[in-house]
């Protein structure tokens, strides 16, 4: 009988238009097993399966500029994480820290709306929201700088702590004991993002293609760029060669909690007009998978936030037509992901046959 074992390529070893090649593949294959599956349970052509998915993400004007919001936020938060994560420092808090971001525009809103005006509310939002944000990402580095802590527990309790503390202060600002808030200044959109074009979600479209063209540069061109590349490799060897790591870590997680704030505030302040506990949606998890996948590339994330968020609009609207659940368009999402996920092996290892035949 033959045998085989896994070995792990070389850094760089397969092409990265091969590599794109194999999560092209992937992500066709997952669709085959998805069009299977809602076949299974529904009956449906496969071929109206995925006419319907794209229906869903293209289907009409309302439903591409959603796409693009979603598109937009996600990668908005993806490039938040991505920093921490090239420095690998595993920042798993980014719901939290814009959560936390999103609560500072809802108060901002609430509190001093009819007092400001427009230009000036949302400058004064802007900067509250990246402060709050900046602020609860701080917090776990100064920890793993001074004492070393795991930074994945203490930034993923800290997104529960968010989750409660926006859970506390929707109960005070509710009105009549309804549990949530309703649309802030919806009469007089104080705080709300101005419109292009008649376009409500385009602004917030050009400030996240700005941001993914200033974080290419940054993390590739930059000084702190390089630094955070080093800290990433190997701590001994920027500290050999003068980086305070300490000082990286603490910085470097301020840029991802600003940018994590300044996504809490397009939603607030560009989408929603509201807040809940679950205004980030679980794009902080997501962003993840987007950062990891792009190889903390923010041009490839572009594609990779599109994918997510395309597979994602389009389950939805597979299941509402197929009279399912909600959770049905969670289950197509997840195994779309689980084939994506499952190409990076290929990419990064290689299969091999032994050189004797194992008896």
């Amino acid at each position: 009988m033959l045998g085989f074992h896994v070995v792990k390529r070389s850094k760089d070893a397969m092409p990265w238009w091969n590599a794109w090649l194999v999560r092209l593949l992937s992500i066709l294959l997952g669709a085959v097993v998805c069009a299977l599956v809602t076949v299974f349970l529904t009956g449906k052509d496969p071929i109206n399966v995925f006419t319907t998915m794209v229906d869903g993400a293209f289907g009409s004007e309302r439903r591409l500029w959603s796409l693009l919001q979603g598109i937009a936020m996600l990668l908005c938060v993806s490039l938040a994480v991505t920093p921490a994560f090239k420095m690998k420092f595993w920042n798993i808090g980014a719901e939290g820290q814009a959560l936390m971001g999103g609560l500072a525009s809802a108060a901002c809103m609430m509190f001093i709306g009819d007092k400001l005006p427009n230009w000036l509310m949302l400058l004064v939002m802007l900067v509250t929201s990246m402060l709050a944000g900046a602020i609860w990402a701080v917090v776990p580095a100064l920890f793993k700088a001074r004492w070393n802590t795991n930074e994945t527990l203490f930034t993923l309790m800290m997104n529960y702590i968010a989750i409660q503390i926006v859970s506390y202060f929707i109960c005070i600002f509710a009105t009549g004991g309804s549990g949530k808030i309703d649309v802030i200044n919806a009469v007089t959109h104080t705080g709300w993002m101005p419109s292009i074009g008649g376009k409500a979600y385009l602004l917030n479209v050009i400030i996240v293609l700005v941001l993914t063209a200033f974080m290419y540069v940054y993390l590739k061109f930059s000084k702190q760029g390089y630094e955070i590349a080093v800290v990433g490799e190997s701590e001994n060897t920027a500290k050999y060669i003068g980086i305070n790591v300490k000082k990286v870590i603490i910085r470097t997680m301020i840029i991802s909690g600003l940018l994590c704030g300044l996504a809490g505030f397009l939603l607030v302040s560009g989408a929603d007009h509201t807040i809940s506990r679950d205004t980030i949606a679980g794009r902080g998890f997501t962003a993840i998978m987007v950062s990891w996948l792009a190889k903390f590339n923010p041009l490839f994330m572009i594609l990779t936030s599109f994918l997510l968020v395309f597979f994602e609009k389009g389950a939805t609207q597979v299941s509402q037509l197929c009279g399912l659940n909600a959770s049905f368009s969670d289950i197509i999402t997840g195994i779309i992901i689980f084939f994506i996920i499952g190409s990076e092996f290929f990419i990064n290892f290689k299969i091999m046959k032994n050189e004797k035949e194992v008896k």
